[in-house]
């Protein structure tokens, strides 16, 4: 009885799933934005498809994609330049569950809040689950290191990757490789003269840029290959360039599309270092930035930004790659970051910050295309801190910047910074964030939660040991020596070969108009870094990596049999029906998850 009931709800709910799990929903009327009802989202009750959407706990692969500056505000500005205010993004708002979520720092000496971070406290926060303050990477304020979660990935055995449009040095990137107490010592150099007690010939783990070799993430791409042509000072390869050390060590180094298309697996013997610009990757679109005054001249349109080719990959087709690279047996974790946003926030230019809001949505879709079809992926978005930029009335002349856009819909947005009085110089904001997720254990993002708990939503949902011994972490002794990261064959080399979708036009590398205004501790979170994602996988559910469906017993059709007679043969029999239409293989995949279906 429980089995017939349960069946026949899950059949009459397949319409309202297969909004969940196929793009939760969409506008719901074709009428005019002005006659009644005409702006709804919504379309209908959406229980049912918000009841199904949640999945119990336990995912074997994670996807947690970060828009650095992200708030509201970069979002709703993004959404109405690019879709208008009716339309809908791709990947960020086909996310079913959401909430909001806390991102403040801790006062280095007395550890009281505070309430506006910079990225790498905020990383920091999630990557290791313990909030410290403004400048730290992967230690507490006592300058204790904590694992982070790629560590913790890898000594479980997984692959793990870590993406980036910045320089993998980076604030976002570098909390999860590296435990540093100031966020701007990229390598040997600035080490020594910032951070010069964490030194390798002082005992320390090194600069960022070391820490990342001894990491050994499988996947590592973003920009910052400026940093690996310093010399090691310290250790096995003194006098060596960082880029001589990681060639010795068995990495896979790649610099362009093509050479990254040529990649086919990625494992602890052969793991996958692209470094495409000698900064951060050049952004998507450019136009003028705001000044006093400028919202009150005529409206403009954005443009592509010549200086991005098709040399630099793109972040969707970044994700993509690492995806197939990652995806094995054993599972994976893997953050990609679209890290501009913030850095055109803080240059007050609303192109720059609109086009990497529109690269990330498209990351976030190739995510959510791979984890719909694999059924056992938790994907979750959300961003380190928010930002300056706000919409205000159009036309406006207010005390701050301004800058007037023409948008999808034909109407003008007048964008406002006002956090500083000049342009590069625009400062963080501490409101709170939105957070969405899909997947098993994607419910515990609903309501209120701070940054911390996503780590343990991550780490609790992958099973993770946080006293697991983490090769060439914190306390291994090969750190900075020949075995640091031992090949720890931890992943097998079951990898998907080269499906990178590399293609794109936009963008060379290394344009990168210095911004010191991010965060505290000579952080070069540069004005003009962004990465690139253009709308190649803008198609639905089947893109060309999810190839067709595996449809389970009973949908292949054709004839024999009985007619359906029992409560649950009636009820299966419209399930199977229905999901044949939509191509159901995700409702089968939940339905033997739920014990339905026979495993």
């Amino acid at each position: 009885m429980h089995m017939a009931k349960t069946t026949l709800r899950l059949a009459a709910a397949t319409g309202a799933l297969s909004l969940a799990l196929f793009g939760f929903a969409s506008p719901a009327s074709a009428a005019g934005i002005d006659e009644p009802g005409g702006a709804r989202q919504l379309d209908g009750d959406n229980t049912d498809a918000i009841r199904d959407a949640v999945e119990d706990s336990g995912a074997k692969n994670v996807i947690l994609l970060i828009g650095d500056g992200m708030g509201d505000s970069e979002i709703t500005a993004a959404r109405n330049y690019a879709k208008g205010a009716h339309g809908r993004f791709d990947g960020l708002d086909e996310l079913p569950l959401t909430g909001q979520y806390t991102t403040y720092a801790v006062d280095r000496d007395s550890g009281k809040p505070d309430y506006v971070t910079d990225s790498a406290a905020s990383a920091t926060g999630w990557s290791s689950g313990t909030k410290t303050y403004n400048g730290a990477l992967g230690v507490d304020r006592t300058g204790k290191p904590h694992k982070t979660l790629i560590e913790m990935a890898r000594a479980k055995g997984m692959k793990t990757g870590d993406v980036s449009t910045a320089e993998i040095q980076d604030a976002t990137p570098a909390a999860q490789l590296a435990h540093i107490s100031q966020r701007g010592c990229y390598g040997p150099e600035e080490t020594a003269k910032d951070c010069a007690d964490e030194t390798l010939e002082n005992g320390g783990l090194g600069s960022i840029s070391e820490q990342i070799l001894n990491a050994r993430a499988d996947v590592t791409l973003g920009g910052g290959s400026a940093s690996f042509e310093q010399k090691a000072t310290a250790g096995d390869w003194k006098d060596k360039t960082l880029r001589e050390q990681a060639e010795e060590r068995g990495y896979q180094l790649v610099d362009d599309s093509d050479s990254l298309d040529s990649i086919t697996e990625a494992n602890q013997d052969a793991p996958v270092l692209g470094l495409f610009t000698e900064g951060n990757f050049p952004v998507r679109w450019e136009g003028p930035k705001a000044t006093h005054g400028g919202g009150t001249e005529p409206a403009v349109k954005c443009k592509n930004n010549p200086e991005r080719t098709s040399d630099v990959p793109k972040l969707d087709q970044l994700t993509n790659k690492a995806v197939d690279l990652l995806d094995n047996d054993k599972g994976f974790f893997l953050q990609v970051e679209g890290a501009s946003i913030d850095k055109q926030d803080h240059a007050a230019n609303p192109c720059g910050q609109i086009g990497e809001t529109v690269d990330l949505d498209e990351a976030v879709k190739a995510a959510l295309d791979f984890a719909k079809e694999d059924g056992e992926t938790l994907v979750i978005t959300t961003a380190d801190h928010a930002h300056t930029s706000q919409i205000v009335s159009a036309g406006s002349d207010t005390p701050g910047l301004t800058r007037t856009l023409t948008t999808a819909d034909g109407s003008e947005m007048t964008m406002n910074y006002a956090t500083a009085d000049e342009e590069e110089s625009q400062g963080h904001t501490g409101t709170q964030l939105r957070i969405a997720a899909y997947g098993p254990g994607a419910a515990n993002v609903v309501g209120l939660t701070d940054q911390t708990d996503m780590h343990y939503t991550i780490a609790d949902g992958l099973g993770l040991d946080p006293d697991a011994e983490v090769p060439g972490g914190p306390g291994d002794d090969a750190n900075g020596n020949d075995d640091s990261a031992g090949s720890d064959d931890s992943a097998g080399s079951d990898d998907a070969a080269g499906s990178s979708d590399a293609g794109g036009t936009d963008g060379a590398a290394g344009t990168e108009d210095s911004n010191a205004s991010e965060d505290a501790n000579g952080s070069s979170d540069s004005a003009g870094g962004g990465a690139g994602a253009n709308g190649g996988s803008e198609g639905g559910e089947g893109n060309a990596s999810t190839g067709g469906g595996d449809q389970g017993p009973g949908l292949a059709g054709g004839g024999g049999g009985t007619l359906p007679r029992t409560g649950v043969e009636i009820g299966a029999a419209i399930f199977f029906g229905v999901a044949a239409i939509i191509g159901g293989s995700a409702l089968i995949r939940m339905a033997k998850r739920r014990g339905i279906l026979p495993a």
